[in-house]
């Protein structure tokens, strides 16, 4: 039977059951009444169904659009979970007692509901020329969290987009294997019963299980249309012993439409995960938090939506151009996909409540500030970072550090904010601040000023990160392998200007004249000659131009400091920097083009892998401070992007590759191991390289107290494998690096073999 595809868009934006269609056998499928066990797959009934689908090689049908467009009603609900009436009387609910009204001893635990939100929103999204996603929020209703957006952020990046006909499917960045995977038969045991109706549609009905029940993987049942050989509807339950911290399950509700012969689109999503605080058993009480999606108003190939996806934005936007008008309950009731049900009714009533008592207002504004580092005050200003007061190193001895930012809001569109440090060993006060001003929130046109006079580590990172706020981690750490004294004083002013053109590609410029000098010039020299003169400080100043693209990543707020959702997107930088000569007392004129790729892979059951590419060239004669040094790690604490057996500056290049590799297998090995597994460790391995060269110019300027070197004979590579999830219960944050220096073993100082120790948090 031939389909519209217009025909069937419009079917489903009215809500209209698919029609009944006729039934195409697969020749040789016999279902089976009981379990079998099959010396090879191809005997199971159950793989001529999937090797159809499998050959179908079903995608998206929206992706075959020029552009597209929807209707997206989200609801996300959550509810504490195995909550008992004695639990309920504790006095750290005083005051609140009414959300617990319905749990009873008598009754065994309830959940209680604590929180709702719904939004409607329009997306519209262009496949070709220039490929872009506009998304224009039409109402939202929160329960009493509409200025505390954390929340919403926090629940929202629990979910990701997947899509189900893939081998792997991406849930709290861990790899299942989707039980649509080609390589499902080493994962999944399936069994096809008995033919059912989904929609009026006639389906194989195929049950599935993991054959191991410590894997990434889920139960259920799929529901393949025996006309199209695609899914029609799917539920995935995790498995119980699954290896992903304060996740105790996973229930997933998926619906389809079927285009045509080889396209879907989906319907509806109903995904509600369990999640757990102390540790994953049963009785444990946890939190269940739920999110329905559904789709309705579907359009494609119109000259309109090219039309609102080319809109350029008011030349004086709003103030708050995102944040989308509050409605009242009518509009509610005639919008929303589908009829709250009493329960999240009384879900709004109470929570709106909630937020009468002030002590659930403390409790709120405690867990910002653990969150933040922040402690907010007038709802004007937040004193902090709390996590970056203390610090140590050699020239400073114990550092005290006290910070300040204008904090009215998280979508504010200027800020202001400063620092004060104080070193106890030289007895010096150090300071910085910028100001910052975001002139078009549509396109973040932002521009800014910041100036720092303080002690760096210089050389940390072959790309430089952009703001005077950041903190280098050799700077303040709390312990060193060996007293670092090769810091400098910085004073630097800087001017910025950026802008977001298209959605998610980020043009900057940068501005900046700095003047460096040795910290502690009785240990550390960074002098240099010019003209026959012997300098011992650098005047240099600069203009940058970068591109930053980060296809697929997602923010919430549009604000200054908007809240990036964790995911797996990539990020392409691409930096150019002209240093100048004669301006006020700059010395040196050069170009330096560097390039970086940060990315991501999931690898089904085998883990993740992260990888960091860097390449950079300078052109010109420049000193030490100037040069790209390979950046080492005398710390004993794990620092992403560095070398660890590598001591600061030994070895600085004018041209240099790098790559770090590194896969975490998630407990693929430890898992296999008898005794260990119940440790629930997880590993990684790891690689890191380095090739760079030097030019004799630059080495015939350098004074300093370091001899120049780089790794251009031969590559330097460092290895080793660390212990991850280290911990009890679901907190596992703790992670044990074991390094070994591959080569340039004959140096003095060589560190042929390191540990390192460090916090990492995730699932």
């Amino acid at each position: 039977m031939k389909r519209s595809i217009l025909g069937i868009l419009t079917v489903i934006s009215l809500g209209i059951n698919g029609q009944v269609v006729n039934t195409k056998d697969i020749e040789g499928v016999v279902i089976q009444s009981k379990k079998i066990n099959y010396t090879n797959k191809k005997e199971n009934p159950a793989y001529a169904v999937l090797k159809k689908v499998w050959d179908k090689n079903y995608k998206n049908a929206f992706n075959s659009y020029e552009n597209y467009k929807y209707e997206e009603y989200q609801k996300i609900e959550a509810s504490f979970n195995n909550i008992d009436s004695a639990f309920s009387k504790k006095k750290l609910f005083k005051g609140m007692e009414f959300i617990f009204k319905e749990v009873d001893s008598a009754k065994g635990k309830k959940d209680v509901p604590i929180y709702i939100n719904e939004s409607i929103t329009d997306v519209y999204v262009r496949n070709n020329k220039v490929p872009h996603e506009k998304r224009i929020g039409i109402a939202q209703k929160a329960s009493g969290f509409e200025d505390n957006q954390i929340l919403i952020q926090t629940v929202q990046n629990l979910y990701k987009d997947f899509n189900i006909y893939e081998n792997v499917l991406n849930f709290f960045d861990k790899g299942y294997t989707s039980p649509l995977s080609k390589d499902g038969f080493s994962v999944y045991e399936y069994e096809l019963v008995e033919d059912a109706t989904v929609e009026g549609e006639l389906c194989y009905q195929i049950k599935y299980r993991p054959k191991n029940n410590a894997a990434l993987a889920f139960r259920g049942v799929m529901y393949i249309s025996k006309e199209a050989y695609a899914v029609k509807n799917i539920t995935l339950n995790s498995v119980k012993n699954s290896d992903v911290n304060f996740v105790r399950g996973i229930n997933a509700d998926l619906t389809y439409y079927i285009i045509n012969e080889n396209s879907f689109i989906p319907v509806k999503s109903d995904i509600t995960l369990d999640l757990s605080l102390a540790n994953k058993k049963k009785t444990a009480k946890g939190i269940y938090v739920r999110r329905e999606l559904s789709y309705k108003k579907f359009d494609y190939n119109k000259a309109e939506i090219e039309a609102e996806l080319d809109k350029k934005p008011d030349k004086k936007p709003d103030k708050k151009p995102l944040l989308v008008d509050k409605k009242d309950e009518a509009y509610w009731v005639e919008h929303r996909h589908e009829e709250l049900s009493d329960k999240d009714q009384e879900t709004y009533a109470n929570i709106e409540k909630l937020w009468q008592v002030p002590r659930f207002k403390t409790y709120v504004k405690v867990a910002e500030t653990i969150g933040s580092g922040y402690i907010n005050a007038w709802k004007a200003v937040d004193f902090g970072n709390l996590y970056s007061i203390y610090g140590s190193n050699g020239v400073e001895g114990s550092r005290l550090r006290l910070g300040a930012r204008t904090f009215f809001s998280r979508n504010d569109l200027w800020r202001v904010q400063g620092y004060a440090a104080y070193g106890f060993r030289d007895k010096k006060f150090k300071f910085g601040g910028d100001v910052r001003y975001m002139i078009n929130p549509n396109n973040r046109l932002t521009i800014g000023y910041g100036f720092r006079h303080d002690i760096l580590q210089l050389g940390v990172q072959l790309m430089d990160s952009y703001g005077v706020m950041e903190r280098t981690f050799a700077s303040s750490s709390f312990a060193s392998r060996g007293e670092n004294n090769n810091l400098s004083w910085v004073t630097e002013n800087t001017a910025q200007f950026s802008i977001e053109p298209m959605k998610n590609f980020q043009i900057r410029w940068d501005g900046s004249y700095r003047e460096i000098k040795s910290a502690a010039p009785e240990f550390f020299k960074i002098n240099y000659v010019k003209n026959g003169i012997e300098k011992s400080q650098i005047n240099d100043a600069n203009i940058a131009v970068s591109l930053i693209y980060r296809p697929k990543a997602k923010y919430s707020q549009y604000g200054l400091d908007r809240y990036e959702q964790f995911s797996l997107a990539p990020t392409y930088s691409l930096k150019y920097t002209k240093g100048f000569s004669g301006i006020i007392n700059s010395d040196f004129d050069y170009d330096k083009i560097q390039f970086s790729y940060k990315g991501h892979l999931l690898i089904g059951p085998y883990g993740r892998s992260d990888v960091n590419l860097e390449l950079g060239k300078t052109f010109g004669s420049v000193p030490l401070s100037l040069m790209s040094v390979v950046p080492g790690n005398q710390s004993y604490g794990l620092v992403a992007n560095t070398f660890s057996q590598l001591n600061y500056y030994e070895f600085v290049a004018d041209a240099y590759s790098s790559l770090i590799f590194e896969h975490h297998f998630n407990g693929w090995i430890f898992n296999k191991l008898p005794l260990i597994k119940k440790l629930k460790f997880r590993e990684v391995a790891f690689l890191r390289g380095v090739w760079g060269s030097l030019e004799k110019k630059n080495i015939d300027m350098n004074r300093s107290s370091m001899v120049y070197s780089a790794p251009k004979e031969h590559v330097y590579y460092e290895y080793g494998f660390g212990i991850e999830n280290i911990g009890l219960g679901n907190f596992r944050i703790f992670r044990l690096d074991f390094n070994w220096r591959g080569n340039y073993l004959d140096r003095p100082d060589a560190q042929k073999f390191g540990m390192k120790f460090g916090m990492q948090w995730g699932f």
